[in-house]
Parts: C-alpha cells; structure tokens; sequence
C-alpha cells in the first residue's frame, strides 16, 4: 500500500502501516546522528519538541544563503549507529516515525513497539533528491558545537520519500525472514 502522511502520524496511522507499505511524508523533520543522539539525551531540555516531527538519520551537506541555509544533499546515515541510543530516545522524546538506512536492531524494534512507532528505510545514495523535498530549513542547533553532519537539523518536507516500513509498530522487520 502506499500512504501520504502529515507529521507527526496519530498511532492510528502508525498502526495501520505494515512493513513494505510505501509512506510519503509532510510536515517537519529533525536530523541527528550518533553526536546528536547522544547530546540531546544528555540534557534535561531541549529547544524543540521531537514529538511532533520525524527524526532522520543524516548528516546533511548544507549551504550558507543570503536567506538563511539551503539543502545540498540529505542521504541517510547508516542507522545502525544510534542502536545503542534509539530505545531510550524513543521513549525520553516520543519520537514514532525514524527515517534511515541499514536497518535497527532488536532494542529499537522493540521501542517500536511498546511506543507505537515505525523505522522506515530511504534509499542510500539519493541525497539529491531528499533535498529537493525540504521546503524550508528554519533552524538548526549545536551547529557550532557539532559540526555541520552532527548538528540537528530542522526541516520542513513536503513529499518527502519514498520510504518504506521497515520495521512496524507490530515488531514486523524486513531485516528478519
């Protein structure tokens, strides 16, 4: 099946999604990567509220404008790297829709499932056309801190996929047989 979704998804929608469905998403999406995994959960409170967006592994190649910044290329990062994160940032922030590549491990399956999410897997190599589909960058944090591919990055897409279910809300993965 293939869905067009706003974000964040109700737990209705997440529901309903089965692994191989192909999602396209709208709304607002943050980056973070191993770095940023790892500083958000470390800290008490954060400047944005990741309940209410999608979180995409990726380490973005951005440039500076006279408006502010514009997306290069946004191909995913290898997912795999925050397994050993995802589980307590699922649940410290609500986050229900992941956006990466590779695949998660058992911890964040399980997540998914006690938290109501997906993990959803965008293709590698296609990070042109990821950019093409982020309207706007209104902020970014800890860019300084970070580095540019570390940094959180907030995004708003429209269109943005296709993604396919990787891993369902119902512990359904691609990744077994």
């Amino acid at each position: 099946m293939e869905y067009h979704l706003n974000l964040p998804p109700s737990d209705e929608e997440i529901k309903k999604l089965k692994v191989g469905d192909i999602i396209y998403v709208s709304g607002t999406i943050f980056t973070a990567r191993d770095e940023a995994h790892h500083k958000m959960l470390s800290l008490d409170k954060i400047p944005f509220n990741p309940s209410e967006m999608g979180l995409f592994h990726c380490g973005p190649l951005m440039k500076k404008t006279s408006s502010g910044w514009q997306v290069v290329s946004a191909g995913p990062t290898t997912s795999s790297r925050m397994e050993i994160f995802e589980d307590r940032f699922i649940e410290k922030f609500g986050v229900n829709l992941i956006i990466g590549k590779g695949g998660m491990g058992v911890r964040t399956e399980r997540a998914l499932q006690k938290h109501i999410g997906i993990f959803t897997a965008y293709t590698g190599g296609a990070g042109a056309l990821a950019a093409d589909k982020v309207v706007e960058v209104p902020k970014v944090f800890w860019l300084d801190e970070l580095g540019m591919p570390e940094a959180v990055w907030i995004f708003k897409v429209k269109e943005f996929g296709p993604l396919v279910v990787a891993i369902d809300s119902n512990g359904k993965s691609i990744y077994k047989k």
